[in-house]
């Protein structure tokens, strides 16, 4: 059966999600991509498109930044004229934006279907947008694509059985395809004048560490006291608060702008070690092979610590330097998120669901 699907996304790792998932259902079926412009910096949203390969977005909201309501509520309002427009058998979200929510409510209230990718992660902390957005996401979804055991586990637990998948990780599946492309094309280690396994990559974006000055001023206070070399491609919010803030980086900080997908994995291949509050990031440092200090309270990636691979901080100054200086694994790396062919096999479920 071929089926009109709607893809929605806005942010960065939904991007390259959708460069592994979008090329694999446009095989089979027409494919509408939306773009909300949730993140609109050219740096954290043209250039994925461009250098990934991902189809053009047929529409871009260009909603930017603002309050989660009217963020949300703007999506709502422009997604609803779309669909109704376009009239989708079916509307594929990713992850735990906004972006994510607005696109499936708004499905939801217009009785279209909803396929979740990256459904079933917890961290159990409801004072994060993130976590909000998920649960309700996942249960107004019909097709929930897990990637791990224990977002199945976190689904059954809420009473979630019907329509959920575990496909493994998407972004395994995007790492295993760009990381050879990465290799060739990236010269930013030259460009930077840093050598492999010699220098610390981070990245610091969630609001929980960039809206606290104390938070903020710990994470920046471990970086200069570690003494290491640390590559920090910077955010815009994170940079505004820096400099709202006054927070000042030593020299052995090399402050870089927002990059591209491609130099990022190529980052975060020759890294030593990757220190970062990013969900998306401590997976790709574990599929990287790399040690994770993650300075967060929680992890929806429970996996990743309980293999050992990486260890959950906070933002507690001293600990941040301990995992900068100390921290290694001591276990081999189990495989945990699939066989790096979730795209193929979330078409295939979503082809068994119209039969």
């Amino acid at each position: 059966m071929y089926m009109k699907i709607i893809t929605v996304v806005g942010a960065r790792p939904q991007f390259i999600k959708a460069a592994a998932v979008s090329n694999t259902i446009r095989k089979c079926h027409q494919e509408i991509l939306i773009h909300t412009g949730q993140h609109y910096d050219p740096n954290m949203s043209e250039v994925f498109f461009n250098e990934l390969g991902i189809p053009k977005p047929d529409y871009n909201l260009e909603v930017g930044s603002g309050n989660h309501g009217k963020q949300t509520g703007n999506m709502l309002i422009a997604l609803e004229e779309i669909y109704a427009k376009e009239k989708p058998d079916l509307v594929l979200v990713y992850g735990d934006t906004n972006s994510t929510l607005a696109g499936a409510l708004c499905a939801s209230k217009l009785l279209i279907p909803v396929a979740h990718v990256e459904a079933g992660l917890r961290s159990f902390n409801k004072n994060m947008p993130e976590e909000q957005n998920r649960i309700l996401t996942d249960h107004i979804s019909e097709l929930l694509f897990v990637p791990t055991v224990s977002a199945e586990k976190n689904l059954k637990n809420e009473g979630v059985t019907k329509g959920v998948y575990n496909v493994g990780d998407v972004m395994f599946d995007a790492v295993l395809n760009f990381k050879v492309l990465a290799e060739a094309k990236s010269s930013i280690l030259e460009e930077l004048g840093i050598a492999k396994n010699e220098y610390i990559l981070t990245t610091i974006h969630r609001a929980e560490n960039t809206n606290d000055i104390n938070r903020l001023k710990n994470i920046i206070e471990a970086l200069n006291e570690s003494n290491k070399v640390v590559v920090l491609p910077l955010h815009p919010r994170t940079k505004k608060y820096i400099e709202s803030y006054g927070l000042k980086f030593s020299d052995k900080i090399k402050v870089i702008e927002p990059i591209g997908y491609l130099e990022m994995v190529c980052l975060e291949m020759n890294a030593e070690k990757i220190v970062t509050d990013s969900g998306g990031v401590q997976k790709e440092a574990f599929f990287m092979g790399k040690p994770c200090v993650t300075m967060r309270d929680e992890t929806e990636w429970v996996e990743t610590v309980e293999n050992g691979w990486n260890v959950i901080v906070g933002t507690d100054k001293n600990k941040i330097m301990d995992g900068i200086m100390n921290f290694y694994p001591s276990t081999e790396q189990q495989k945990i998120f699939g066989s790096g062919n979730s795209a193929e096999l979330i078409l295939n479920t979503i082809n068994q669901y119209f039969k």
